[in-house]
């Protein structure tokens, strides 16, 4: 049987059905997410949530290119919580858990505060992926490693994976 973090993996495929974009997007923010976690000693509990976070964070982008012709951080925070919201009612997952994954959704391109290490762990995959699909030069790399950047684990990776 497959576990509910698979079965979300699956809907989000049907979801993004035809933007492998975006399919490509969630697959290695997921990926780096549970990387970091998993090295930063995360419990299963919080890394569950997370991970599942990490699927759906952008959820919205799709609603947002219909509604507003783009997708901005603000919009996808702001659409993207009652879409993840309705897909994770459909698992297994506690109430508490699909709050706690509609939080992360609406807070995903919120820097400042952090609200939690699965939070700060979020964003760090998330930049880890947008900055190498945006060809970020040295010094943005090098702002984003200090204002952005906490975690051990997150560090080591981006400053191996851009050679800093």
């Amino acid at each position: 049987m497959q576990n509910r973090i698979h079965q979300l993996y699956l809907k989000m495929i049907a979801f993004d059905r035809g933007q492998p974009d975006l399919i490509q997007h969630f697959t290695k923010v997921h990926a780096y997410a549970k990387l970091i976690a998993e090295l930063e000693g995360i419990d299963a509990p919080t890394r569950e949530v997370l991970e599942a976070a990490a699927l759906v964070h952008d959820i919205g982008i799709p609603i947002c290119n219909e509604k507003y012709g783009s997708h901005p951080g603000p919009m996808q925070e702001k659409e993207g919580p009652p879409l993840a919201r309705a897909m994770l009612s459909e698992l297994d997952f506690t109430a508490a858990e699909i709050d706690r994954v509609c939080t992360l959704v609406g807070e995903h391109h919120t820097l400042s505060p952090i609200d939690g290490i699965d939070h700060q762990i979020l964003l760090e995959a998330d930049f880890l992926v947008n900055c190498f699909a945006h060809g970020n030069g040295r010094d943005a790399l090098l702002h984003t490693l200090t204002t952005v950047f906490t975690t051990r684990a997150g560090k080591r990776i981006f400053t191996h994976m851009f050679g800093l």
